[in-house]
């Protein structure tokens, strides 16, 4: 499989071919991802069963790809007709592996990348005022404070005024690890195994009906 490199002001990185878009505009369109185990990116067969459920949500949707890796989820959030996709991700051959893909599908628009991470990105959209309709977080398995800080701070007040009100936040996570039902105003509301992934769905708790006790 082909390999790609870049010598200009980031490190020389190798890659390898892994993944493909699996509908839409980009459709059977290879993507790359580093060598090595540093960068995990979500399987082609969980991206799929993701972007199903998703499916009603994701045409003309605002849509952040929060610890991107290679940016495969956000760009298969593109390829099925999203409005915006904001990429998170600091590490520098993940970043290096997006740019190769957009560059290969020949991506120019429609995406902003955030190459400070995840929190710099939730910053900028809070002083932009961008409501977001999905949201799909993938920090390493083992890195539970990004789980709890990020989910917690969409379940905060602050956060919530980043969503849309019918919005949905996705978690990837190890099988093996449950997340919470409920991080302050999120509540989980479906919760999808796929061999050692998983994915945990949210959305904005209902508030309490007058006289429910």
């Amino acid at each position: 499989m082909p390999a790609f490199s870049r010598t200009n002001s980031v490190p020389v990185c190798v890659y390898t071919v892994k993944m493909r878009v699996i509908a839409g505009t980009y459709r059977s369109r290879l993507l790359v991802s580093p060598r090595g185990s540093a960068t995990r990116p979500t399987s082609d067969r969980l991206r799929e069963t993701l972007f199903n459920i998703l499916a009603p949500k994701i045409e003309g949707c605002h849509f952040a790809d929060l610890y991107a890796g290679t940016g495969a989820v956000g760009i298969e959030a593109i390829s099925r007709g999203a409005a915006h996709v904001w990429f998170a991700e600091n590490a520098a051959p993940a970043l290096a592996a997006i740019q190769a893909n957009f560059a290969a599908l020949k991506i120019a628009r429609g995406f902003t990348i955030e190459d400070r991470g995840t929190g710099a990105l939730l910053q900028r959209l809070a002083k932009a005022g961008k409501p977001l309709d999905v949201v799909f977080l993938d920090p390493p398995y083992e890195a539970d404070a990004e789980y709890e800080g990020t989910l917690s701070f969409f379940g905060s007040v602050r956060g919530r005024q980043l969503l849309a009100p019918e919005a949905i936040v996705v978690a990837e996570h190890n099988s093996k690890a449950t997340l919470p039902d409920r991080f302050g105003g999120l509540e989980q509301y479906r919760r999808h195994k796929q061999g050692d992934a998983s994915l945990s769905f949210y959305r904005i708790a209902a508030p309490p009906t007058p006289g429910d006790s």
